[in-house]
């Protein structure tokens, strides 16, 4: 049982970038929910093979990249339009700005699924959770030099894009509030007791 509770935390400390990731890859939010639910499983699972040549975190992002892109390969080439709309607590905001803001984040959002893949990926990684082109390149097996032409690459497609709006809408693109990564830590932790 102390396992669960280390793997819960664990799970806590990495939903965020890791829901992105997955995200990022599946272009939907029920489908990345899944993908991370399944690759924490398979973690949890292999835990005792892990051993440190890459940070806990690289390892995990490893992990959801390959279970989202395995997804990705078995569903239809049809895509799936995004209609599900998050609640999220936006209170200490007026109305206008609360949907100002969340219009801005649907347009980022749309802009970020419509870049190309391989570009996609590496943007979210990169802009939204922050890794380093190192770690992008072990998470992505891909070089450095690729990681910094993409992500150079999709920064000027989304400029062309968005405009001013990238920069002020950015930091809530994808949100990830607590009710999902309760949902997700709670849907792992009862099928890893099961």
């Amino acid at each position: 049982m102390n396992d669960l509770a280390a793997f819960e935390q664990l799970m806590r400390r990495h939903n965020r970038a890791l829901y992105r990731t997955a995200r990022s890859i599946v272009k939907d939010d029920a489908e990345a929910e899944d993908v991370l639910q399944e690759a924490y499983l398979l973690a949890f699972r292999a835990m005792q093979n892990f051993r440190a040549e890459a940070s806990m975190s690289t390892w995990l992002t490893r992990i959801v990249i390959n279970e989202a892109i395995g997804r990705t390969r078995r569903r239809s080439a049809e895509i799936i339009p995004l209609d599900v709309e998050e609640a999220m607590d936006e209170s200490h905001e007026q109305p206008e700005q609360a949907l100002l803001r969340s219009e801005a984040r649907r347009l980022i959002e749309r802009k970020i699924d419509g870049l190309p893949d391989s570009f996609r990926t590496v943007f979210v990684l990169r802009a939204l959770e922050e890794m380093s082109v190192e770690e992008t390149a072990a998470c992505l097996d891909i070089p450095q030099a690729t990681v910094r032409t993409r992500y150079f690459r999709a920064r000027g497609l989304l400029r062309e894009a968005l405009s001013r709006e990238l920069d002020v809408a950015l930091e809530d693109a994808f949100a990830f509030d607590g009710a999902r990564c309760d949902r997700i830590v709670a849907n792992v932790l009862e099928r890893l007791k099961n």
